[in-house]
């Protein structure tokens, strides 16, 4: 999976904003935050080719997680971001 053209992390006073650039990518009914550890997948990996296993990867070398919850919080993030159109496969 990746990202979708269009789709960029923004820090916007403190809060991590997915803005899009482009017609097709707008929709102006709400707005997506990420968390930090979402928003430091996003950082990681946005611009390439990834799996749920490169985000739990991310999830381990960054944050004092076991793997059973790391890879419980990806399945969940990338289900909000698919649901989202945020990624693609």
């Amino acid at each position: 999976m990746r990202v979708r053209k269009g789709f960029e992390l923004r820090t916007i006073c403190g809060e991590n904003i997915i803005i899009s650039h482009g017609i097709e990518n707008i929709d102006f009914s709400k707005v997506i935050t990420l968390n930090e550890s979402a928003a430091a997948i996003w950082n990681k990996l946005a611009g390439q080719e990834f799996n749920e296993s490169d985000m739990v990867k991310v999830l381990l070398d960054e944050y004092e997680v076991d793997e059973v919850t790391a890879q419980s919080d990806v399945v969940n993030l990338v289900a909000s971001w698919i649901d989202a159109g945020l990624i693609e496969n």
